[in-house]
């Protein structure tokens, strides 16, 4: 049985490939989501991906992860640096967490440089581009024993 990887994304996540691309690129979510299912299956797991621009709809994705998954990966987006609610329900997941991020925050405005999830993360990985999933894909592998 392959062990499921809960993928989230955050707020404007959707329009990937649409928005700021001289930041984000030009690959749209559904692109990522594709290239990270079809590594996941060579690693020998599966994923579930979500994305919402609703705080609420996360914590509730994470609170439903506990039941399912073996791992999260989670690019917050602009809830890296505002949401408690997210880095609390992710403290009650048991397994890995990493933390991905498509820019290099450290490199963006101050405000930016925070991440509450970074504190629960067992890696962030940021400024890799959209490219950071798939890193993040292959080390949650390693730690579940994909």
């Amino acid at each position: 049985m392959t062990k499921l990887i809960t993928l989230l994304n955050g707020p404007n996540l959707n329009l990937l490939g649409k928005r700021q691309p001289e930041i984000y690129g030009r690959e749209t979510l559904e692109d990522v989501v594709a290239a990270v299912t079809a590594l996941a299956g060579d690693l020998g797991l599966s994923v579930a991906a979500v994305q919402s621009n609703h705080e609420g709809a996360l914590v509730d994705a994470i609170q439903a992860a506990r039941e399912t998954s073996a791992g999260i990966i989670i690019n917050p987006g602009a809830y890296s640096h505002t949401s408690v609610a997210i880095l609390d329900a992710l403290n009650t997941f048991e397994g890995p967490v990493l933390e991905v991020h498509i820019s290099n925050i450290h490199k963006r405005e101050a405000f930016r440089h925070h991440s509450f999830v970074s504190s629960r993360a067992e890696g962030v990985i940021a400024g890799f581009g959209t490219e950071g999933y798939l890193l993040a894909l292959r080390r949650m592998a390693t730690l579940v024993g994909g």
